[in-house]
């Protein structure tokens, strides 16, 4: 027999994928098949290739497990219907002693590549849901580690192949850990501050933690986030050469004919991968780096929290919460035995009273409970109103009375005013710590203390931000505007120690000058 190939000018149709592996999640048992599959999977890790359906049954959890084994039968079967296909049944004839057991429904399962597929699939999409992620440290310095040893590698006249590659791919995977994480962390993190998936009490014994991680994150991103935009700078003008590289050692395993665009199309990757990490870490075109824009979220984070635990702890020193007291009075609406007692509750919680409130005094509240008036009877059936002539005469009928005493507040803003001074005080005070008489040494600053060292750490980074390969100097101001820092490279390879009462700073030394213009404004 011969088959005749189809007529020039027509496309042979390429069968769409099947998605039956999927068709259980849709169903009112999909949990009992997630729990069904799991079980193969486990299986298949201790390597057995065939469960009977007494043995699916017994390895299902305790929680999961049905009474009744004929029900995790019937979940097999459907599981291994031809739409679905997340298992294959095959005849169980091991256990057949006679003839009359050939006719009976008696079958061994085994997963199957598109359920194990499914089921990966699956598994991965849990993972990503799930995943809180972090915010990297150590990833930083795995990075700058990596780029220099792609510095020693550039330096070289014929780079190792197998060398240039796992450094690029080391490179590569370590970044784009710290990115996914850091996405992941930052959504996490909102979601904690909206508390979504998160109680108040976890939160609030949460939120220390939460800060002092944030907090170290931001001192090793502005550390090392500088040296890393350094060492990218450094290698742009090499860094082809490498790419190129690990392309042709990407491309070596492919096929002749499509070796030349294996290669091509692997230094594209890499080149995107490259151009990605310098825009990560480096300011270009008047855009932030991705680096500075999470320093910035990551520092805006930490007030939030703040806000948020203020806002817990103001709801339970008893402040007004409207939608708590919302829900209670629903609640008493919804106890009221009658109309009535509703129309009075109505009443009390809202105070919209019909026009005959202003006569009603003892007597009218007598003559009312002796002869009850419903609410909704109407106005010409109602008994008349009597108005007072003053009404009639000013528009207004008021009682005179003494009025409300007015309370005094003056501790409560004399206590914030002293705050607030105290506060301005501190930062005056780290400011003029921090300014310098002249250009100076790096080392030369001595001890500093905490809010004083935040406030060198933050001028500092700025100043990093800025530096580009070949520059020997630079200048940088905060970001109110307060400050401003000029720093200069050394070139005698010493070190600068600068101690805290958390530890001990060191760095290159380096020339530097801070001035105060606050100090300097006319």
């Amino acid at each position: 027999m011969t088959h005749s190939p189809p007529p020039q000018g027509t496309a042979t149709a390429t069968p769409a994928p099947a998605y039956g592996p999927f068709a259980h999640l849709s169903t009112p048992t999909a949990a009992l098949y997630r729990h069904i599959m799991r079980v193969f999977l486990q299986a298949k890790e201790r390597y057995a290739v065939h469960l009977r359906p007494e043995d699916v049954h017994a390895a299902l959890p305790v929680a999961a497990r049905p009474a009744e084994a004929e029900t995790v039968a019937k979940a097999l079967d459907s599981l291994s219907q031809p739409a679905w296909g997340n298992l294959r049944a095959d005849p169980d004839t091991a256990r057949v002693t006679a003839v009359e057991d050939f006719y009976r429904k008696r079958y061994v399962y085994q997963l199957t590549q598109a359920g194990e597929a499914a089921e990966e699939a699956l598994a991965a999409y849990d993972q990503a849901l799930g995943r809180r992620g972090s915010l990297q440290a150590v990833a930083l310095h795995d990075i700058v580690t990596q780029l220099r040893a792609l510095l020693v590698l550039a330096a070289e006249d014929t780079p190792d192949p197998a060398k240039t590659h796992l450094a690029l791919d080391g490179l590569a995977s370590r970044f784009a850990a710290l990115a996914d994480n850091a996405r992941a962390f930052m959504g996490s993190l909102q979601r904690t501050i909206d508390l979504h998936d998160v109680s108040q009490e976890a939160f609030l014994a949460y939120k220390d933690q939460l800060i002092q991680y944030l907090e170290r994150f931001i001192q090793d991103l502005i550390t090392l986030g500088g040296r890393i935009a350094q060492l990218i700078l450094e290698l742009e003008d090499r860094i082809d050469a490498l790419l190129v590289t690990a392309a042709a050692r990407e491309a070596a395993d492919a096929s002749p004919d499509a070796a030349e665009s294996a290669q091509r199309e692997a230094y594209e990757r890499w080149q995107a991968r490259w151009s990605g990490l310098g825009a990560w870490f480096i300011s270009r075109d008047g855009r932030d780096s991705q680096a500075r824009l999470l320093r910035g979220r990551a520092l805006g984070a930490i007030p939030q929290l703040l806000a948020v635990v203020r806002a817990l702890n103001e709801r339970r020193a008893g402040r007004s919460d409207r939608s708590a007291d919302f829900r209670t009075l629903a609640r008493w609406f919804a106890q009221a035995p009658d109309d009535d007692a509703r129309h009075r509750l109505w009443r009390s919680a809202f105070g919209l009273y019909p026009a005959r409130h202003l006569t009603v005094d003892a007597d009218t509240l007598t003559a009312r409970s002796a002869r009850p008036l419903p609410a909704a009877t109407p106005w010409a059936e109602a008994e008349p109103l009597r108005i007072s002539p003053q009404l009639r005469r000013t528009g207004s009928y008021e009682r005179r009375g003494k009025p409300r005493r007015v309370e005094d507040r003056s501790q409560a803003r004399r206590r914030l005013a002293e705050i607030a001074a105290k506060q301005t005080a501190e930062t005056a005070a780290a400011r003029a710590r921090l300014t310098t008489d002249g250009t100076t040494r790096l080392s030369a600053l001595g001890e500093l203390d905490p809010l004083a060292f935040g406030l060198f750490l933050q001028l500092l980074g700025d100043a990093l931000a800025t530096w580009r390969p070949g520059m020997t100097r630079t200048t940088a101001t905060s970001n109110d505007g307060s400050m401003e820092i000029r720093l200069s490279a050394l070139g005698d390879g010493t070190t600068a120690e600068i101690r805290t009462p958390g530890g001990v700073f060191r760095g290159p030394d380096h020339l530097i000058h801070i001035v105060d213009l606050t100090q300097e404004a006319p």
